[in-house]
C-alpha cells in the first residue's frame, strides 16, 4: 500500500514538535501527581504503585522523547545527503535503529497504560470476571506488539514501507485491540463507581459526590481513545499522519493517567474500593449519616462501607 498525505520528512518535524509540547504538560502533571500522591502523607502511607507507575510513565516518555530528537538529528543532519533518497526515505525506513527502538517503547507504555486501566477495574469490581475480556485483548496487545516491532526489524525488501502488509497486520491489530480493551475496561470502572454513586445518594448527608471522578475517566478514556482511533483510521488508510499520532499518543497515555490521579486527590470524601481505583488502596472507610446512627437503622451499600470525613480528614487514594 503507498502512502499518503504529507511528506514523511515533514511528518517527522511536525510530529516531534507536536510530541514536545505534549509531553512538557505531561511533565508539569507528573509533578502535580507527586504533590497529589505525597502531600500531607507520611512514607508508608504513599501508595507505592501509583508512585512507580508514574515514574515508569515519565522515564518511557522521555525516552521516547529523547530517541525522536536523535531520529530527527540523524534523518536531516547527519545522513541528509548520504542516505539514498534523501530524509524522505530516511523516516520511511523501518529498520532504522531509531525506528525500531521508539515503537519497542511505545508498546512498553501501551502495555503499561492498558495493564492499570485493567487493575483499577479489577480493585473497584473485585471480580476476575470482569476484566477476563480485557485481560485477554491486552494478552493479545503485548503479542501483537512484540510480532509488529519484530517484522519492522527484520523487514527487508519493503522496508521502507510500514503499511506492507508483513508489518501491518500486526499494526493494525495492535491499534483495534488497544481501543477496544481501553473503552472496555474504562466503561466496566465508570459504569461500577457510578452504580455505587446511585446506591449511597439516598443514605448521603453530605454534598460530596463521585461523579466527577466518572467524568474524569470519561475524560480520559476519550482522549485516550478518540487519539488511538485515529491512528488506526490513518494506518489503515496509509496516511502519514499516522506517524504524527503516533508520537503523540505517548505523552496521551501519561496524561490520561495523571488526570485521574489528580482528580481523585482532590476529593474529601474517601470510598474504600473508589479510592483502591485511584490505584490499590484497600483502606475500609465506614460513613453511617448521623441520623441513621441515632436510629440503629442498618444502611446497605453496595461498596464495602463507605467513610464521611470533615474538611480536616485525610483522604486516601
Amino acid at each position: 500500500m503507498a502512502s499518503r498525505g504529507m511528506p514523511l520528512d515533514t511528518a517527522a518535524i511536525f510530529s516531534t514538535v507536536m510530541e514536545g509540547i505534549l509531553y512538557g504538560f505531561s511533565v508539569l502533571m507528573f509533578m502535580g501527581t507527586m504533590w497529589a500522591l505525597t502531600r500531607k502523607r507520611r512514607m508508608k502511607e504513599i501508595n507505592r504503585t501509583n508512585t512507580a507507575v508514574a515514574f515508569m510513565l515519565l522515564i518511557l516518555s522521555t525516552a521516547h522523547m529523547i530517541v525522536d530528537i536523535i531520529r530527527i538529528e540523524e534523518g536531516l543532519v547527519t545522513y541528509r545527503d548520504t542516505f539514498t533518497g534523501g530524509p524522505a526515505a530516511f523516516f520511511a525506513d523501518v529498520t532504522q535503529i531509531t525506528f525500531v527502538v521508539k515503537n519497542i517503547i511505545y508498546t512498553m507504555q501501551t502495555m503499561l497504560g492498558d495493564g492499570m486501566v485493567i487493575y483499577r477495574c479489577y480493585i473497584v469490581w473485585q471480580s476476575v470476571w470482569v476484566i477476563i475480556v480485557p485481560s485477554c485483548l491486552w494478552l493479545g496487545i503485548t503479542v501483537c506488539g512484540i510480532c509488529a516491532v519484530y517484522s519492522v526489524s527484520k523487514a527487508t525488501n519493503e522496508a521502507g514501507n510500514i503499511f506492507a502488509k508483513a508489518t501491518g497486520q500486526w499494526i493494525t491489530a495492535f491499534y483495534a485491540m488497544t481501543l477496544a480493551s481501553n473503552l472496555l475496561a474504562s466503561g466496566f470502572l465508570a459504569y461500577r463507581i457510578w452504580k455505587m454513586e446511585r446506591n449511597i445518594s439516598a443514605v448521603r448527608t453530605s454534598n460530596n459526590s463521585m461523579m466527577p471522578i466518572v467524568r474524569v475517566l470519561a475524560d480520559a478514556a476519550i482522549l485516550y481513545s478518540v487519539t488511538l482511533l485515529s491512528a488506526l483510521l490513518c494506518f489503515v488508510e496509509g496516511n502519514n499522519g499516522q506517524y504524527v499520532v503516533l508520537d503523540m499518543i505517548m505523552p496521551i497515555i501519561s496524561i490520561a493517567f495523571y488526570m485521574v490521579i489528580i482528580r481523585m486527590a482532590m476529593k474529601t470524601t474517601s470510598y474504600s474500593h473508589i479510592s483502591a481505583a485511584g490505584m490499590g488502596s484497600n483502606e475500609t472507610a465506614r460513613e453511617i449519616p448521623q441520623q441513621y446512627h441515632m436510629k440503629r437503622m442498618p444502611v446497605e451499600v453496595h461498596i464495602s462501607q463507605i467513610t464521611h470525613q470533615d474538611e480536616t480528614s485525610k483522604s486516601t487514594y
